[in-house]
């Protein structure tokens, strides 16, 4: 593909430019994690230079489906569909002139402001000089159009590098976070609820990889329950790529907790054992940590003193990244990654199987402790993991 057969896309990275020097290895994550999802398009070119990665497509593939396809990418701060040229003044004229013909044409553009970056240092003319002499050439050649410095419809960017020049007019906001992979590996506790979902979706923009474990108490929950959680998940995967679930009946640890433990405590007691399955599966599977949807105070089992005690039945680390969240808050996220209309269909999960009438808010962990030395712990652990499935999760 020549220059002029190519559309020209601007990305650039957020935290990742902070890096000092491991900048280089954050920008090929993400450069590589750009090209994995844009290998659809065929003839895309991705290349970093300079603190920024230019991606190149056929002018065949729409500019709206590859922009969409970046938007899912971890990492990316902003992206501009550019045009270029050569990088001397006559030749950015003439383009500029071009660029804003054609966008008279399909919106109606009236005003303007130019701005200019000289990334190019032994470029002969500065920055404020380029601005003042592309606006001129722009007036001259587009007579309906006129400078606002205050509130333009359009901002006209022109950035001279070594051997080239970059013409846009917009700044695409990506996500922002960190390249997917650049930041280890968890398991994420995955309900069918609107909580875990958003506790995924932020850890993975941390640029963490992720593993999902899902627990069921079949028959009381049902196939179409498990299928959602599916649903959910590849919603997910989109941001995530594709990922491992592991699915788990706790039934029968259900049935001995209800059995042998007071029922005000069945629910941190069920909390204790999904975290202690949980913790095997993700020491089995390379993972660092847990990741739970938990938000302080909005449940019985998410007290301060609730999440102490649950804490307590693991070792490695536990995230939780909605901790300080409101509930509307976590639900304005799910409606803008997807998952909101999918979590509310109303299908039962496992923690309101044998839900106790008044749970303990207030558990003191000795008094836990105590009534869960009448069960076989390390038993109850192995028969949860005997029922293991393992599914790949792949994007909507």
């Amino acid at each position: 593909m020549t220059e002029e057969t190519k559309n020209i896309y601007i990305v650039r990275s957020g935290e990742a430019a902070l890096k000092g020097q491991n900048k280089p290895y954050f920008e090929k994550m993400l450069a590589e994690r750009i090209k994995k999802l844009l290998k659809k398009f065929e003839g895309t070119e991705v290349r970093r230079h300079e603190g920024l990665i230019f991606v190149r497509t056929d002018k065949s593939v729409p500019e709206e489906d590859v922009i969409r396809e970046m938007k899912k990418v971890f990492g990316i701060q902003s992206i501009s569909p550019a045009v270029s040229c050569e990088p001397d003044m006559k030749s950015i004229g003439e383009k500029a002139v071009e660029y804003m013909m054609d966008l008279i044409e399909k919106k109606g553009v009236k005003t303007f402001k130019v701005e200019a970056k000289r990334a190019d240092k032994s470029f002969p003319v500065k920055s404020p000089d380029i601005a003042r002499r592309i606006g001129a050439a722009v007036l001259k050649g587009c007579k309906v159009l006129s400078v606002d410095v205050h509130e333009p419809d359009v901002y006209l960017f022109v950035d001279v590098r070594p051997g080239i020049c970059y013409i846009y007019q917009k700044k695409i906001a990506g996500f922002g976070g960190l390249p997917l992979g650049t930041n280890g590996k968890g398991l994420v506790l995955l309900s069918g609820g609107i909580d875990s979902p958003v506790a995924t979706f932020m850890m993975a923009k941390r640029g963490m990889q992720i593993e999902a474990v899902h627990f069921h108490s079949y028959p009381y929950t049902s196939e179409r329950a498990r299928v959602k959680v599916e649903e959910l998940a590849s919603i997910l995967a989109v941001y995530c790529s594709r990922f491992k679930m592991h699915i788990i009946n706790m039934l029968p640890v259900q049935e001995e907790i209800v059995k042998n433990c007071p029922q005000e405590e069945t629910t941190i007691q069920l909390r204790r054992f999904m975290m202690r399955v949980a913790e095997r599966v993700a020491k089995n599977n390379g993972c660092d940590m847990l990741i739970t949807g938990e938000s302080l105070g909005q449940v019985a089992s998410q007290t301060s003193d609730a999440l102490v005690v649950t804490d307590a039945s693991v070792s490695i680390p536990v995230m939780r990244p909605l901790i300080a969240l409101d509930k509307v808050d976590i639900m304005d996220i799910a409606r803008d990654i997807g998952t909101y209309e999918k979590s509310i269909e109303p299908y039962e999960d496992c923690c309101t199987v044998f839900l106790p009438k008044h749970p303990v808010t207030r558990p003191k962990l000795a008094k836990i402790e105590k009534s869960e030395s009448a069960l076989d712990v390390e038993q109850l652990i192995e028969t949860a993991l005997a029922s293991e499935e393992i599914i790949d999760i792949y994007p909507a």
